[in-house]
């Protein structure tokens, strides 16, 4: 299986290790030509369909967004796929670049698998959930590679990687371009902000979509410094473009940005809303249980005081 790997990126894993612990904003590593590219061109080829993942946003509605977590179930190159990042040599490669021994694959996908998105979706700032929810492993690692020959800067869709999102004075950006066969690994704490601005692809491209491959990777201990109390992905909402000043003209294309601010900003309200209200009845729940049991065991405690008095 390792013969699926560039043998060019075997011969690089000192200088990639180095790379990756010296990276700003936070620990990371870029690898073009990280597959065989007559396997990365498979993989291409035969990316799902958009319509057979899951596309619906959050009103139920379809979206520019599918994802097809379960990677194995599509057969062919992507089942093979899964085996090479099941493997032990390629859980120690990883392992070896980024200094984290013990990486567990994770055979749900939870999260991963193939993405794709379409003209004008955009990925705002975020960091990752940081347990994984079934296992509780501890999530370290996101390897992504990408699938899009020939795309440009002015496209859109850089992944950005941030030092700080929420204070302008100190962040910085760095940019990668989703180009073919392009993989980045990154690792992911409480201060790994990334995410794409929006994708604003020219009318000659305007079928085109963004497709990656993303792979997440877990241990079951971390150190205590790096651990943080269980959270689900937490994003920053991105503000208005700097054009945006008194006097300004709108015109079309920045009336669909202001839309897609405004659609992203209702979906992480209606997200943690759920998410409220889920809290809100688990402690209802708890509540009542407690009531109920304490009535259980006063009534209990009646019957045997009126038992001994006959």
């Amino acid at each position: 299986m390792q013969d699926l790997i560039n043998p060019a990126v075997a011969g690089r894993i000192d200088e990639i290790r180095d790379g990756f612990a010296q990276a700003e904003p936070f620990r990371h590593c870029v690898i073009d030509g990280f597959l065989d590219d007559g396997f990365a061109q498979r993989l291409l080829e035969r990316f799902p369909d958009f319509e057979r993942g899951n596309h619906l946003n959050e009103d139920g509605h379809p979206g520019g967004k599918s994802t097809h977590e379960r990677m194995r179930d599509q057969g062919g190159e992507f089942a093979i796929l899964d085996e090479l990042v099941r493997s032990r040599e390629f859980l120690a490669m990883v392992g070896r670049i980024t200094g984290i021994p013990d990486l567990l694959y994770d055979p749900m996908y939870f999260g991963g698998g193939t993405h794709e998105n379409r003209q004008g979706q955009a990925l705002d700032v975020h960091i990752d959930f940081n347990h994984h929810p079934l296992t509780r492993w501890h999530r370290r690692l996101n390897l992504i590679v990408y699938l899009n020959p020939g795309w440009q800067p002015e496209w859109g869709g850089a992944l950005e990687l941030h030092r700080d999102p929420y204070d302008a004075g100190v962040d910085e950006v760095v940019e990668v371009l989703p180009l073919f066969n392009r993989c980045v690994i990154f690792e992911t704490t409480e201060r790994s902000w990334h995410g794409f601005r929006r994708i604003t692809l020219p009318p000659e491209r305007a079928g085109a979509t963004r497709r990656s491959v993303a792979l997440y990777f877990y241990t079951e201990e971390r150190p205590a410094a790096e651990t943080g109390p269980t959270h689900s992905t937490v994003y920053v909402d991105r503000t208005l473009p700097d054009r945006f000043v008194p006097g300004y003209t709108l015109t079309r294309t920045d009336r669909d940005e202001l839309d897609a601010l405004v659609t992203s900003q209702n979906g992480h309200t209606r997200r943690l809303y759920r998410e409220i209200e889920r809290l809100q009845a688990e402690l209802e729940s708890t509540a009542l249980n407690r009531v109920a049991g304490a009535l259980r065991q006063r009534w209990a405690r009646y019957r045997m005081r009126r038992g001994a008095a006959r």
